[in-house]
């Protein structure tokens, strides 16, 4: 495993505190809060350590207060249930004793049954042919993927623009409960600009995820090609819900994705 592979696992090696609580660092990324996905894989991780191997099937987020960088994490995990079947989770994440994030988790052993899809996005261009995202240098996040844009934004324009193409920068080995968490980290990118409806205004007072949801349909690898594209559903007041897919370089839907964010415009004070 090369060192970019290891500098994005590494986050992803929580402490045991004794019970079903755990420690994780917080890396600095350039930005004055954490990013949310990190706070929902690692939360995802805690959850899988305490899963008795089953595989996740979904996960569903809510973002309670901005996570800081350079500060320790504690996941706190509940139990709710072990089925014969199914295994449900319950996280919190918190900093400095106050919870910046609650998540539910349930697991799935496999089993035999239907195999459909629906269609993969049509006339995508593949990423071999796209250059890689270069990140502002003030922005040093996400550490260890390759990202190729299908359409860049202009010059000096951020964040990243759905679709485009992700995947770990090198092979973060065979844990499929690591691939799962990894596939929560950047299924958090760019979401919240993508839940904007088509002409509204760019100019925000606040752009922030309220609440996030994953399925995973089949075994996710992060460490391959992953054609992740996200698009508006609905604004109404200061909310925005966007709804996305990450499929396969071959069309595979490997997971779906859901978030609601809140959207104030920059005309409007708002409230903290």
């Amino acid at each position: 495993m090369g060192e970019v592979s290891m500098e994005l696992t590494r986050m992803f090696e929580l402490t045991p505190l004794g019970g079903d609580a755990f420690l994780a660092t917080s890396p600095p990324v350039g930005r004055p809060r954490l990013f949310g996905g990190q706070v929902a894989g690692q939360s995802l991780r805690a959850a899988c350590l305490t899963a008795g191997g089953r595989p996740p099937h979904s996960l569903h987020a809510y973002f309670i207060r901005p996570g800081m960088p350079d500060e320790p994490l504690t996941f706190d995990v509940s139990r709710t249930r072990d089925g014969r079947s199914f295994s449900t989770r319950h996280v919190t994440a918190s900093q400095g004793g106050k919870p910046i994030l609650e998540l539910i988790a349930s697991f799935h052993d496999p089993e035999d049954g239907f195999d459909w899809q629906d269609g993969a996005p049509a006339a995508t261009p593949g990423p071999e042919g796209l250059e890689p995202l270069a990140l502002p240098s003030f922005f040093r996040h996400p550490p260890g993927f390759d990202v190729r844009v299908v359409n860049p934004p202009p010059e000096g324009e951020w964040p990243v623009a759905h679709p485009f193409w992700i995947r770990a920068a090198g092979p973060v080995g065979d844990d499929p409960a690591l691939h799962a968490c990894l596939i929560a980290y950047l299924s958090d990118m760019g979401v919240v600009s993508s839940a904007r409806g088509p002409g509204s205004p760019r100019d925000l007072v606040t752009a922030v995820s309220l609440d996030h949801a994953v399925w995973f349909h089949r075994p996710p690898r992060a460490d391959r090609w992953l054609l992740y594209s996200v698009g508006p559903v609905t604004n109404h007041g200061a909310r925005g819900l966007a709804r996305g897919t990450l499929h396969t370089a071959d069309g595979t839907l490997v997971a779906s994705i859901a978030q609601e964010a809140l959207l104030r415009p920059a005309a409007d004070p708002g409230r903290s």
